[in-house]
């Protein structure tokens, strides 16, 4: 045991140290939480298969948003299902917390949030977006355009980024991969299939420790392992091409991969307030 936790310890520090070779500076101090950001009930599976794949079976999903703290910065990824729903439980969908308010455990108030990145234009990605007016919109520019269009594209409702999309926001269309703080530690990853623009995340902290969210690029692990791809994307091959591009990505970086919607998924990260870092 002394033995692994001396060896756990050295690699810690050579990844340290091999970050602050590749840059000339020192790892600037990542953060990421896991916020709880509603539930859906899905009573027919198959709505992610169109091989009919899970017939007969149901699942509760989770709406998981992440914080990431990047030295004085925060980032938020997703904003899950709309805070109107806290309390309550619509066609399946409930919310216990508002983001606001698991941000305020923790003393982080919403202008402290400077920018917000959406994996995607659905509704349970953009619900609680308009909790942060201060922050730049980091959204990818096939969904942009989608949202922006008249009319919107299937399945894009721009009303809880209308800020953003036709008002006085500020925005940030990405088109391919993004390095978020331009360091390589928080990398929108371009993963379309699921809508137009679809992206991931990768997250490198000091550490030496990595994740990668997955957006809805799969929703539950036997979706992800099979290369499922659900009934309502808006391109198959460019789905099934965004999960190899991921898994290599994952295998490479040695990545922690984390579905956002698998409920057995949550416990990959620190429960709240902790954090990974």
């Amino acid at each position: 045991m002394k033995r692994a936790l001396v060896m756990l310890a050295a690699g810690t520090l050579l990844a340290g140290l091999c970050a602050f070779a590749a840059s000339g500076k020192p790892p600037v101090e990542t953060k990421l939480w896991r916020l709880d950001c509603g539930s859906n009930f899905v009573s027919d599976l198959n709505l992610f298969s169109d091989t009919r794949a899970y017939t007969g079976k149901s699942m509760a999903l989770t709406a998981s948003c992440y914080l990431i703290k990047h030295g004085d910065a925060y980032m938020l990824w997703d904003t899950g299902l709309s805070a109107a729903l806290k309390g309550r439980t619509v066609g399946g969908a409930s919310l216990t917390k508002t983001v606001v308010e698991q941000l305020a455990d923790i003393g982080v108030k919403p202008e402290q949030v400077s920018i917000i990145g959406i994996s995607h234009y659905h509704y349970d990605h953009t619900g609680q977006a308009a909790a942060f007016p201060g922050a730049t919109l980091m959204i990818g520019k096939g969904d942009f355009d989608a949202l922006s269009a008249t009319p919107p594209g299937f399945g894009a409702d721009p009303t809880a980024l209308k800020h953003w999309i036709s008002g006085p926001g500020k925005s940030m269309p990405v088109s391919g991969d993004k390095d978020v703080f331009g360091d390589g530690s928080v990398t929108i990853i371009d993963t379309p299939g699921h809508t137009p623009g679809h992206h991931a995340l990768l997250v490198k902290l000091a550490s030496g420790r990595s994740f990668l969210l997955t957006g809805d690029l799969a929703h539950f692990r036997e979706n992800y392992d099979s290369d499922g791809v659900p009934t309502f994307n808006t391109n198959r091959a460019d789905t099934l091409a965004s999960l190899a591009r991921f898994k290599g990505l994952a295998a490479n970086t040695n990545a922690t991969v984390i579905i956002q919607h698998d409920p057995r998924d949550i416990a990959k990260l620190p429960v709240f307030p902790a954090a990974a870092e």
